[in-house]
């Protein structure tokens, strides 16, 4: 691989230069990993200069951490009922589902993959990972069930481990699945809805006031 690759595309001015850079830089790294991926390979593929991607992103690690952050918003982004007072039941199951269809029908595994893959050269890309990705979940599911339990809405007197709980049920076989064997076909939304809702009441039925 070398740093002269023809570029993809052309990276329009004003607010699109940088979500155009971080979408091409995903690509890059999906393809190519991420140690063989330089900032200047990314450039040259966005059809932007070096420069211009330097005063976007500080260092190749500062791109990643804004691709992951970008595919963990899927989960838990502004628009999620996390960011709202919605009722346990609504939240738990539409972050239930949320998780699924990311582990299962999207870019996320290969993602995964990519810092599995790379973390014995580049150990610090696996706690960017987590960071923007599971542990922002993780935390921002541990804010809404403490502040559910302060309304009366629940009874976690350990907020983190009950997220942790919850979140364990939603994904944990899935992952290791889309990991090591992943499905030829994706999971149909049925089986998602099923899972997620079934998750939500075995939780419900330990951490729900009565």
């Amino acid at each position: 691989m070398t740093d002269e690759a023809p570029a993809l595309r052309r990276v329009p001015r004003g607010g699109q230069r940088r979500e155009q850079l971080v979408c091409v830089a995903e690509a890059a790294f999906l393809e190519h990993g991420f140690a063989d991926t330089t900032m200047q390979t990314i450039a040259t593929r966005a059809g932007a200069s070096k420069e211009t991607l330097y005063r976007h992103f500080a260092s190749k690690e500062a791109l990643f951490a804004e691709v992951v952050g970008r595919r963990a918003e899927q989960i838990s982004g502004p628009e999620s009922a996390l960011s709202h007072e919605a009722p346990p039941r609504r939240v738990l199951f539409e972050l239930g589902c949320g998780l699924l269809r990311l582990m299962t029908q999207s870019e996320v595994v290969p993602l995964l993959r990519l810092v599995i893959a790379e973390s014995a050269r580049t150990p610090e890309l696996g706690a960017i990972l987590y960071a923007k990705g599971p542990g922002a979940t993780l935390e921002r599911l541990t804010d809404y069930l403490r502040a559910a339990t302060l309304r009366g809405e629940l009874r976690c007197r350990r907020p983190e481990r009950a997220a942790k709980l919850f979140l364990g049920a939603v994904i944990a076989n899935y992952r290791v699945l889309a990991l090591i064997n992943p499905p030829k076909t994706p999971i149909a939304e049925k089986e998602i809805r099923d899972h997620a809702r079934s998750a939500v009441a075995m939780f419900l039925a330990y951490y729900a006031r009565r």
